[in-house]
């Protein structure tokens, strides 16, 4: 929240180049509810693009204005508009104001944004390294201190006792397939990721899987896509070392899809759904040789229509893609989501935080949706986050359903931790589960 810029502060004269924004078009968004030093409740604006430099943040009664920024109205109309429907008067000065703060922010869909846009995305193209955005922000930068806090905060939490070692001698051995982990920072989830995996680094232990060589990551794009699904063929940097793409298995992903794979592939700049999960890989293989398959998975359409994958063509395309390719290199690839649940409470628009009671329903919704995942039911747990999509905010529908089309049919799933982090300032609560998938 510092490195947000107020609408507010800061203004200047515009340079002689500045264009005005004669009919201001809001892009797409995250927007979330904060309360602000200068502002009290106020909206934050970020870029989950990555074209935007920071965020901003904007007061919260200017948010009938920004509902109208929607690219048909002329700076007047939206402020006759607001004044009608709120009954409160409305200069047009003040909206011209806030057009011109969120154009020089690139937060408006406009020419300049796009002329920028094409440089960024030229630009990561170009570089063969993806960079490890979040270091020092999400999760320690420092290559020992990031070490350190996953064995002591994160997986020693959650092993069992005598370590993953004297585990797998136990009992039959459980053949690991897929996992699912969070996607939220380290810090507020760390027990969630100690459980996948210290799951993930027992399962490594049992004798066959030395035969693992690649990992399949998959992630939630909370940008917008174009298209269903997004590969990345870049070295992914990590404090811990870099992880290689699989490029033989991306080529074929390429080859079996109906749609260019590729085109959404700067959405990975700065998405964290598949970095930690990254970070988690690296710091348990050590030296050990492996490489990635890194996707986002937006489903776009799918996801937006409530409309079951298997009934798009695209999508269809390149999930029998992927399972072509699994069973190519059967045992020798673990399938990976990075996925969260529930995204509820006043910094997501809802009106008040829950309550103990509307927690608990909260957390059988939820159990609810993981009995669908972890009976390997891709189908009903589409239909089933679906229904409350727009309540709930389950954030990784996406990966969570291709890692079940992936799976193996006779593969079993295992609920291996479940929690509620709950915002200590205003109530709000993202809900994440860490499953386990044998077979």
């Amino acid at each position: 929240m510092r490195e947000a810029a107020s609408w507010a502060a800061g203004a200047h004269a515009l340079s002689s180049r500045w264009m005005p924004v004669l009919r201001p078009k809001l892009r797409a968004l995250d927007i979330v509810v904060i309360q602000d030093e200068r502002h009290g409740r106020a909206l934050m604006l970020r870029d989950t693009e990555g074209i935007a430099p920071s965020a901003i943040v904007v007061p919260a009664a200017s948010s009938a204005v920004l509902a109208r920024f929607d690219g048909r109205r002329t700076i007047d109309e939206i402020a006759r508009d607001v004044a009608r429907s709120t009954g409160q008067p409305v200069d047009g000065a003040h909206v011209s104001q806030l057009a011109d703060e969120l154009e020089r922010a690139w937060m408006l869909d406009s020419p300049r944004f796009h002329a920028r846009r094409r440089s960024v995305v030229r630009s990561f193209d170009a570089a063969p390294i993806r960079m490890a955005a979040h270091a020092g922000g999400a999760y320690h930068g420092d290559r020992r201190r990031l070490a350190d806090f996953i064995e002591r905060q994160c997986l020693q939490v959650a092993r069992p006792q005598g370590g993953a070692a004297r585990a797998a001698s136990r009992g039959a051995p459980k053949r690991m397939v897929g996992l699912c982990a969070p996607h939220m920072d380290l810090w507020r989830a760390a027990a969630g990721y100690g459980h996948a995996y210290a799951a993930l680094e027992q399962a490594l232990a049992v004798p066959g899987l030395e035969q693992v060589d690649t990992f399949v990551l998959l992630g939630t794009s909370h940008a917008a896509m174009r298209r269903p699904y997004a590969v990345c063929e870049k070295t992914f940097a990590t404090p811990l070392g870099p992880l290689e793409p699989d490029r033989a298995m991306i080529a074929e992903l390429a080859a079996g899809s109906r749609f260019d794979v590729r085109e959404d592939q700067y959405l990975h700049k700065n998405e964290h759904s598949i970095e930690f999960q990254a970070v988690f890989v690296r710091h348990l293989l050590g030296d050990r040789a492996a490489s990635i398959v890194p996707i986002l998975c937006g489903l776009s359409e799918c996801q937006a229509r409530r409309r079951d994958p298997a009934q798009d063509d695209g999508a269809e395309s390149f999930l029998r893609a992927l399972g072509d390719a699994l069973a190519k290199r059967a045992g020798r690839v673990l399938v990976i989501a990075g996925a969260d649940l529930a995204h509820v409470g006043p910094r997501f628009g809802d009106p008040a935080p829950l309550d103990e009671r509307q927690r608990s329903a909260l957390r059988d919704r939820d159990l609810a949706s993981i009995e669908r995942a972890t009976s390997i039911d891709a189908p009903g747990f589409f239909v089933d986050v679906a229904q409350d999509l727009a309540t709930r905010r389950v954030c990784g529908l996406g990966p969570i359903y291709t890692l079940l089309r992936a799976l193996p049919p006779s593969s079993r799933g295992e609920m291996l931790h479940y929690e509620q982090c709950v915002d200590p300032e205003e109530g709000s609560i993202v809900s994440h589960t860490s499953l386990g998938f044998y077979g």
